[in-house]
């Protein structure tokens, strides 16, 4: 099965078809490979659920040996809004592979990430017009309140987890998504870690399994 950005594929455990799937979008400056340590974690809890995490489409401007979904150095808001719609239509591209060669509809699919990827995936999981199931994210953020405001399409499942000592995407960045999205009335859950800094703790880890494993058996 061929896709168009290259990715980290972690097959059913229990070798059958796939029932769902879930896409798992890395930050800026990593790839598949790292968020895909999060894909090995739930794959053993999840014994029929694809897991895939794709590189993103650029080589980073910051970190040669990473990727970047849009670029973030010396941009304005616009510049990174346009940008960033470029990526939401290669996301977009991929979610429609993933379903096209697994045979899943959008209620199979769960997407999310970490930093910039958690900013894409929400920016393209409430726009899409086939309602993915849920969307799982990690330490991102709105990347524009107006675009997303204006085009609200679909209302997946969200779940926003977030450090309160993050330098590089501040917790206000939660606080502002969990008011967005319970004012535009989204089924919003959402976690705070206490002495967290920017990445994925283990309570976040598991909090994540619960939300997926919840509402694909809903």
């Amino acid at each position: 099965m061929s896709y168009s950005l290259n990715t980290i594929i972690l097959e059913p455990l229990s070798k059958k078809k796939p029932k769902n799937a879930v896409i798992l979008c890395h930050g800026y400056g990593g790839d598949g490979k790292d968020i895909s340590i999060l894909a090995n974690y739930w794959k053993a809890h999840l014994p029929d659920t694809l897991f895939i995490c794709p590189d993103a489409p650029e080589k980073c401007a910051a970190s040669p040996t990473g990727f970047q979904w849009f670029d973030l150095i010396d941009q304005t808001s616009d510049q990174i809004l346009s940008k960033s719609l470029i990526a939401e239509s290669k996301l977009n591209k991929f979610i429609d592979e993933v379903k096209k060669n697994n045979n899943l509809s959008a209620d199979q699919i769960i997407i999310g990430g970490f930093s910039q990827g958690c900013m894409l995936s929400l920016q393209a999981g409430i726009k899409r017009k086939d309602k993915i199931n849920s969307i799982v994210g990690y330490s991102g953020r709105i990347i524009d309140i107006v675009h997303l405001e204006n085009n609200i399409i679909s209302k997946p499942n969200i779940i926003l987890m977030h450090g309160d000592s993050d330098q590089i995407v501040p917790i206000d960045s939660l606080l502002e998504a969990k008011d967005f999205f319970k004012k535009n009335n989204y089924e919003i859950e959402t976690k705070i870690f206490k002495n967290c800094e920017h990445r994925i703790p283990t309570e976040g880890s598991s909090l994540g399994l619960q939300f997926i494993k919840k509402h694909f058996n809903s």
